[in-house]
């Protein structure tokens, strides 16, 4: 198959997505198909990308460290009828979103949307944070996944929101797969030694997108009370975003900074490392539809502390992987903290073996294959139209139309969303 996928996020954005779509495409690639990613300009992209169409965009738009994608391109259809594609998988509702559903009605092919994100969560990053504004989000999302072919959801907590939601479409579970060997026999003690760890530390650590919808206050707060009460801990937190100064500056007050070890972004193997000089991992986030960080450090032989929600109730089982912490609650998640550090040596082993057993359930080789599995009908479903049927005009048609359903979709989203009256 000719695959395309079209993604408002990709390397070297550090992130869910831009990690999902490239572990997706590689695995695809692995089994024989063809894709062509199409995604924005982002500072520090490779220079040459073999599979990759750079679409131009604003950097770091409003201030985050997102690129917005400008909508037109003039190389886009010249490289789709180069490309022939047999599918169009798109990864957000929006900007290139709207893109993908273009391309997919002019060329009569079938969409594929796959619900990554909670919406509602990240509208800081555009716009105001109102309840209006949260509304529109989840209801631009409901709408677009009610005009594709098939939606796929990262966890079976999602499908079931998407449903109350309203989407109508077919909707099937397909989490994002870790690569189990990627994660085995990582250079723990190389990082410590690196970082100024001493070994016989117990290291609580976190990577991850350093952003306001990942509860990090909460996380932060968490670990210092536990460090507070241990003296031989260290926290390796990991990653780069908009908050990164601001938790240097929570640490500093606290009078930790000397224990808090802030290495910056981490990619490739490096993130094997990482996780491997970690006792535990933790994770307080509760805008995730799946939480690949948490797939990743389980695969190194990592427990996970976490806070319930959607996606992470399906990844961690409390005192069997980890603790699955019910509520906001810092002290419950500090206890947790507390509970893991004591386990015994017999207990931790157990821990460490049902991390890498859960991970195992999730692995990128049977996830890309339960997607390509769903593909194949889709694609034997539609008929490739013929040069007559694709003709200027009726291209020209097409597109209106699907213009026209990106129109009714936007007004209707905010009609709705306008419509809510603030106790609803």
């Amino acid at each position: 198959m000719n695959i395309v996928m079209l993604t408002n996020t990709y390397l070297p954005h550090v992130g869910g997505v831009a990690h999902s779509v490239s572990a997706f495409s590689e695995e695809y690639r692995r089994h024989g198909h063809n894709v062509l990613v199409i995604a924005p300009e982002f500072a520090q992209q490779l220079a040459r990308e073999e599979h990759v169409l750079r679409i131009h965009a604003i950097q770091n738009f409003n201030g985050s460290d997102f690129s917005f994608a400008l909508p037109f391109s003039l190389a886009l259809n010249e490289r789709l009828d180069a490309f022939k594609p047999d599918i169009i998988h798109s990864h957000h509702p929006f900007l290139l979103g709207l893109t993908a559903l273009r391309i997919a009605r002019e060329r009569e092919l079938p969409l594929v949307f796959t619900h990554h994100t909670l919406y509602e969560h990240y509208t800081h990053n555009v716009m105001a944070n109102s309840q209006v504004i949260k509304r529109f989000a989840i209801e631009i999302a409901t709408r677009y996944a009610n005009l594709a072919t098939l939606v796929l959801a990262p966890s079976l907590s999602v499908v079931r929101l998407l449903r109350e939601r309203g989407v109508r479409t077919p909707i099937a579970e397909v989490p994002t797969g870790v690569r189990i060997e990627d994660y085995c026999g990582g250079d723990g003690r190389g990082i410590r030694d690196q970082l100024h760890i001493p070994q016989s530390a117990f290291v609580v650590g976190h990577l991850g997108r350093f952003g306001q919808e990942k509860n990090l206050p909460f996380l932060c707060e968490s670990v210092a009370r536990f460090m507070h009460d241990r003296d031989n801990t260290h926290f390796l937190l990991a990653g780069s975003g908009p908050l990164e100064d601001d938790l240097r500056d929570f640490f500093t007050q606290q009078g930790l900074l000397q224990r808090v070890h802030m290495p910056g972004k981490v990619l490739g193997s490096a993130r094997r490392d990482m996780y491997s000089a970690m006792d535990t991992f933790v994770f307080s986030s509760t805008t995730e539809t799946q939480g690949l960080v948490l797939s990743e450090a389980m695969a190194s032989g990592v427990p996970v502390i976490a806070l319930e929600a959607n996606g992470t109730r399906e990844m961690v089982k409390d005192r069997i992987n980890g603790r699955l912490i019910t509520g906001n609650d810092i002290n419950q998640f500090v206890s947790a903290i507390h509970w893991l550090h004591d386990t015994p040596p017999g207990g931790r082993r157990e821990l460490i073996h049902q991390a890498v057993c859960t991970a195992r359930d999730f692995s990128m080789k049977s996830c890309a294959q339960r997607a390509l599995d769903l593909y194949q009908p889709l694609v034997k479903s539609y008929k490739p139209p013929n040069s007559a049927r694709l003709s200027q005009w009726v291209r020209m048609r097409k597109l209106m139309g699907a213009q026209w359903e990106i129109i009714e979709g936007l007004t209707g989203a905010a009609g709705a969303a306008l419509s809510q009256t603030p106790e609803q």
